[in-house]
């Protein structure tokens, strides 16, 4: 009887976090570049003689790998990246990996994002270009022209995140592993006057919500009837009615 408390009770702790990242994932169904956090669960086998007895992992989050639709806006500071790469900006907390390529230029003409955090090149620097020496002309390969003149390049990076990640400002991610200057791939680049949207299919998280939802309650419900049992079971043997 205690052990059905246990597993149950293991459910409901990967239940509550699956229900917490369909939650966020639904609430930045429109955040320009956002990745949906995805969750993986695993069997533990607890050593409860004379049985095994299985229960569930709290479950490990990792990132959706699908990229968002693309969408045109023909402005020359908004940029996408195209395969699996990022950009890399500065943020108070440090470097960060981001998707969302709403960028603007200060009057120092520094590339930054709407948040005011500083674009990095492929070396981890600012990225600084002369807003007044003309149109600004990206290349699939990130490189910024002015006038034709090779002025800076956008760093896109690549990212191992079997180790963990935090979130930042909602797309923006901090991986545990160091990320890695992309080098000779054909597979990613920068398209300018696009934004990549989403990834999350607001449909599909809602209806897994309730799913899982309902689950989280059936569970309540039955930790509730178990301990209910129990509880009569002792007054039962104890003689006490």
């Amino acid at each position: 009887m205690q052990t059905g408390l246990y597993v149950s009770l293991s459910s409901q702790m990967a239940l509550e976090k699956r229900l917490n990242t369909l939650a966020d994932n639904i609430a930045n169904s429109n955040t320009v570049g956002f990745r949906a956090t995805e969750v993986k669960f695993n069997q533990v086998l607890g050593d409860t003689k004379p049985t095994k007895v299985s229960y569930v992992s709290e479950g490990e989050e990792y990132l959706s790998t699908s990229s968002g639709a693309l969408a045109r806006t023909g402005a020359t500071l908004d940029f996408a990246v195209r395969g699996d790469a990022w950009f890399s900006i500065e943020t108070p907390a440090g470097p960060a990996l981001t998707r969302d390529g709403r960028f603007t230029l200060t009057e120092a003409g520094e590339l930054v994002t709407i948040k005011g955090y500083p674009v990095l090149d492929a070396g981890g620097a600012p990225i600084q270009v002369n807003g007044a020496a003309g149109d600004i002309k990206v290349g699939a390969d990130g490189v910024i022209h002015q006038n034709g003149v090779q002025v800076a390049s956008l760093g896109l990076y690549q990212a191992d995140f079997s180790d963990g990640f935090m979130r930042y400002d909602n797309s923006a991610v901090m991986p545990a592993i160091q990320p890695e200057p992309v080098v000779d791939r054909f597979d990613v680049g920068v398209m300018q006057g696009f934004l990549e949207e989403s990834n999350v299919n607001a449909i599909q998280e809602m209806t897994q919500l309730i799913m899982v939802t309902r689950a989280f309650d059936n569970v309540t419900a039955l930790m509730r009837d178990s301990e209910s049992s129990l509880e009569e079971a002792i007054r039962t043997l104890g003689g006490d009615r």
